[in-house]
């Protein structure tokens, strides 16, 4: 097989299917190549103290940014916990490790402290690898990268086609990683994963200097490196599912009592709170306020496989929530920390929505002419609350100080800032 590794550093970057254009419009043709195998084919899984000293002292001894993955059991576990990390550096080859055989991992995070990691859609590993001790001090994130270089398709596999010429398999992406012993098919995917995510690092680093978005790239990078672990969420029952249509407290009070049951369930058994019971189910009950698990039982969720300790469970549930004083009740919304609804502007505050209107419109151009989502050039939420409540006076100063109070990095706010005065200034005069 053809070296990929070789192939890749010796190529410039690719345009096949969407990927930023050269200067001169030109694009390579060339069919990609299915990699098929890790190069030194596919490494032992970690499972012991004693293999994990050697990978250790391995990954230590390599050169240059490590590639890290990890894969979790979505919608088989509770939790999002990692269930293999998968890792390669020059030097040190390819290793898989089991996390669950190997709970910490803190000295591999030692070995590696102030390394480069590349991972790809950083924001969802990093919270299953902070688990288990690994935590990155600098890191690449190949997916923001690709973003921020306007390519239209970001997923790992689309990437590394695009811009390398190599198809990965991607058949087994939401297979139940918690099964042990994990099949020969599945540990060579996960191996490929990371077989060339150092050379996709190297190539989209080149473009982005090309584009001349480097700086921006690692400002963001650094942003999601140093970032605290995000708050719990309060009362996330509120997400249940098909939650627009409880619109009486007492029904919202059923959809609480369900949701937390379902979740400790979930969490004793270890499995995915979806596969106790369903949000359609939890929504369903609460809208009909079943008076005993006879007429549960009769609601779609709660049929004939349900047993009957299963229904009196719930039916408990559902009883607990007709039976709260109305001072017990849940509110009908979460208390809102910032601006209204934007379909609600136009009632509240016309001048504050011919602002948001013309806001909008500047950072759409923006991010058009620098070929990016706009949610990476700005965030919406902070566009919001800049044109509902702008600093005074809104100049330029006072803007970019507002922009960085809510953690626009300093190459958004040097972007945006301009876009923001100018609208803060036309909008209100529309009204006028």
């Amino acid at each position: 097989m053809t070296d990929a590794h070789d192939t890749a550093a010796d190529s410039a970057l690719r345009t096949t299917g969407g990927a930023p254009p050269d200067d001169d419009g030109s694009s390579a043709t060339e069919a990609p190549i299915p990699l098929l195998e890790p190069r030194e084919g596919i490494p032992p899984v970690i499972t012991d103290d004693a293999a994990l000293a050697e990978v250790i002292a391995a990954f230590a001894a390599g050169t240059g940014p490590v590639a890290v993955d990890a894969e979790r059991a979505s919608g088989y576990r509770y939790g999002q916990r990692a269930y293999l990390v998968q890792l390669r550096r020059e030097g040190a080859g390819s290793a898989l490790i089991d996390p669950v055989a190997c709970p910490d991992l803190s000295g591999l995070g030692e070995a590696l402290s102030g390394v480069e990691w590349v991972l790809h859609a950083a924001t969802q590993d990093l919270p299953c690898l902070r688990e288990i001790g690994l935590l990155p001090t600098r890191l690449f994130d190949t997916e923001l990268a690709g973003r921020l270089a306007g390519f239209p398709r970001v997923g790992l596999g689309a990437m590394v086609e695009n811009v390398l010429g190599f198809v990965l398999e991607k058949g087994h992406s939401a297979v139940d990683w918690s099964t042990r012993p994990l099949p020969e098919p599945w540990l060579r995917y996960a191996a490929l994963d990371v077989e060339l995510l150092v050379d996709l690092r190297d190539a989209l680093e080149k473009e982005l200097d090309r584009q001349g978005k480097l700086e921006w790239a690692w400002q963001e990078f650094d942003a999601i490196a140093s970032a605290p672990p995000p708050e719990p969420r309060k009362d996330p029952w509120r997400r249940t599912s098909g939650m627009h249509k409880v619109r009486r407290r007492r029904q919202m009070a059923v959809v609480r009592e369900l949701w937390q049951t379902r979740d400790r369930i979930a969490q004793r058994r270890d499995i995915s709170p979806g596969k106790v019971l369903s949000d359609a189910a939890i929504v369903e009950a609460a809208l009909a306020l079943p008076a005993d698990a006879h007429a549960l039982a009769a609601l779609n969720g709660f049929g004939p496989r349900a047993g009957r300790r299963q229904l009196e469970q719930w039916q408990a549930a559902v009883d607990r929530a007709r039976a709260l004083s109305e001072a017990q009740l849940p509110q009908p919304g979460q208390p809102v920390t910032g601006p209204p609804p934007p379909r609600a502007w136009a009632d509240k505050d016309p001048v504050a929505a011919a602002r948001l209107s013309a806001a909008r419109a500047g950072v759409s151009a923006l991010a058009e002419r620098l070929n990016m989502p706009q949610e990476n050039l700005i965030t919406p939420d902070t566009v919001r609350r800049v044109c509902w409540e702008p600093p005074q006076p809104a100049g330029p100063e006072s803007v970019a100080a507002t922009l960085a109070g809510y953690g626009a990095r300093p190459w958004q706010v040097e972007q945006v800032t301009p876009v923001l005065v100018a609208a803060l200034a036309s909008g209100g005069s529309e009204v006028v």
